[in-house]
């Protein structure tokens, strides 16, 4: 409602959505809502996707989830499902993230059409991205031993089908159509071969199209209870995608501290304002080398956060998104919290920023600053936000001294990422 920049020209108060009482509406609305139903989803092959008009078309396979309203973190999840629900595997953290994505006897998510939607579960908080690990490492295997079987069958099969399913690139929406028909076209060949293998091959013949892991949860667990085994997964160098919808803060269970919160925010343990800076795990996953890493905020820089998720899933190895979630518990107005994170990124509180290792193989730097130089003070967001005004309030002295120093880490991070940025590779340029 508050972002959608369309308005009624005929009567400009009204926007492209608006709020209003509920039961006049529900009747007419029902009827509204049954038609839309039965209007065809658009061909996925001839979307633009890296174009956010166009993209935001796709069918999302993650809906009315029940987070609070104007929640941060699901926009984030439905695009997950917009761009890969169809082949996608979530292994969710406990957390915001599990309770309304596994609201159960309902769920947000769900499949197209054709019946197909993503596999999701969830783990604990500790052990989530070893769990993810465990779907990347099972998915392979299986798909090593279909093209090992579909080698051995080659000549039952032939080659006109089985070359392109083992050749297939399957980097775009068309390439997964391709290869989905070619793997439809095989399970009708298997069914008329009697033998084990074919049998066999049958089973696990879907995993010859890409499938796409994603490891998703809070920064409860990625800065903190699950760190140990996140480091871990990155480090392995498989092929899976983290997602943190970083909140800075444990909200699921009331608004406790984590080594997210930034300095001179009020949260539990740390009534007076956090002392201390919040962890740069971005720059720590940078260190490897091997990472894909990005920092984003869709309401800062949409297209930005477009662009970072189709090249993390993109990066044939592991990657991690950090990605900037308001919330309910940083005593804001809801209904524009896409303006808070526009504020945190103008005022240099938060990043954005894109590590791509496929870029040092063209002798190019892998990071991309995507921020511009800070615009505007840092109070400028703090007094935006409750968490970090009520100190003010109940600590002054503290406010003064905390906010300064807050305002001294923006400068130092921003100084220390642009120098990192704009450093020459081997074989590179400025």
């Amino acid at each position: 409602m508050d972002v959608c920049p369309a308005k009624n020209k005929s009567e400009t108060r009204l926007k492209a959505l608006n709020m209003a009482s509920q039961p006049p509406l529900r009747e007419p609305e029902r009827d509204n809502w049954n038609f839309f139903l039965t209007l065809p989803e658009l061909d996925r092959r001839l979307i633009k996707i890296s174009s956010i008009r166009q993209q935001q078309v796709q069918e999302p396979l993650f809906e009315f989830s029940g987070a609070c309203s104007g929640c941060g973190e699901t926009p984030y999840v439905k695009l997950v499902s917009q761009l890969f629900g169809d082949r996608a595997l979530i292994a969710n953290a406990t957390g915001c993230s599990s309770i309304y994505g596994g609201n159960l006897p309902t769920t947000p998510w769900t499949k197209n059409a054709e019946g197909r939607g993503p596999a999701w579960s969830n783990s604990l908080f500790e052990d989530n991205a070893e769990f993810g690990l465990g779907f990347r490492l099972s998915i392979d295997k299986q798909r090593d031993q279909a093209r090992h079987l579909l080698v051995g069958l080659a000549s039952q099969l032939g080659d006109e089908l089985v070359t392109p399913i083992l050749e297939a690139e399957q980097k775009t929406e068309p390439d997964i159509f391709d290869q989905r028909e070619r793997v439809e076209a095989l399970k009708a060949r298997l069914r008329e071969i009697d033998s084990p293998d074919a049998r066999f091959l049958l089973t696990l013949a879907d995993t010859l199209v890409k499938k796409s892991v994603w490891i998703i949860g809070g920064d409860g667990w990625a800065y903190d209870i699950g760190y140990g085994g996140l480091d871990h997964v990155l480090a392995s160098g498989h092929d899976v995608n983290a997602l943190v919808l970083d909140t800075e803060v444990y909200s699921n269970t009331g608004g406790q501290m984590s080594k997210s919160t930034p300095r001179a925010a009020v949260a539990k343990f740390a009534a007076g304002g956090k002392p201390i800076g919040k962890k740069d795990l971005g720059l720590m996953a940078m260190s490897y080398g091997t990472i894909y890493v990005a920092s984003v905020a869709m309401g800062a820089k949409d297209e930005h956060t477009l662009k970072a998720f189709l090249e993390a899933e993109a990066y044939d190895g592991p990657s991690l998104i950090i990605a900037y979630s308001h919330c309910i518990a940083h005593g804001i107005n809801m209904e524009t919290g896409m303006r808070n994170q526009k504020a945190a990124v103008d005022t240099g509180q938060w990043l954005l920023y894109r590590f791509n290792p496929e870029r040092t193989l063209r002798g190019e730097n892998p990071l991309i600053l995507d921020s511009r130089a800070p615009k505007a003070p840092l109070e400028q967001y703090l007094n935006m936000e409750n968490r970090f005004k009520m100190l003010g309030k109940t600590h002054p002295d503290t406010a003064k001294t905390l906010f300064a120093e807050a305002q001294r880490d923006v400068t130092a991070r921003w100084r220390m990422y642009d120098y990192l940025a704009s450093r020459t590779t081997e074989g590179g340029a400025e």
